[in-house]
């Protein structure tokens, strides 16, 4: 196995107070799935932060950013049911990882934590075998 990115996001979990009352903002940055999660959360803005921060760790994983026609909303963080959380790998993740590294199998692996005023996500990018 060999690590074809990393990447790493910390936000300060307050800016989101102001944003999420946007519903612009949220459509435009979340996926559908996330925005329904979000309803069942009574933390939305440690929610909402921690999410944000993943989309930003993978985007620089990848070396890219939000480049090459990747938007956040491409970006989808689900969780099983243990609450580990991973991504949902799109055709244009896939794409724009083949492009950038020339491989068709690899994985992401997302780590997201908060404490109190800030959120992290941490995301390693691995070819497979």
């Amino acid at each position: 196995m060999k690590i074809l990115g990393i990447g790493v996001d910390i936000v300060d979990i307050s800016r989101f107070n102001k944003l999420i009352k946007s519903n612009n903002f949220i459509k435009r940055i979340f996926s559908n799935s996330e925005i329904l999660i979000a309803k069942k959360i009574r933390n939305k803005k440690a929610y909402y932060a921690k999410r944000f921060a993943a989309k930003e760790a993978l985007a620089k994983s990848i070396g890219t950013g939000f480049r090459n026609n990747l938007n956040f909303k491409d970006i989808s963080i689900i969780n099983d049911k243990l609450g580990k959380p991973s991504f949902v790998i799109t055709n244009k993740i896939k794409n724009i990882v083949k492009d950038q590294f020339k491989t068709s199998s690899f994985n992401f692996f997302l780590s997201i934590s908060d404490e109190k005023k800030y959120s992290i996500a941490y995301v390693i990018l691995q070819k497979n075998k």
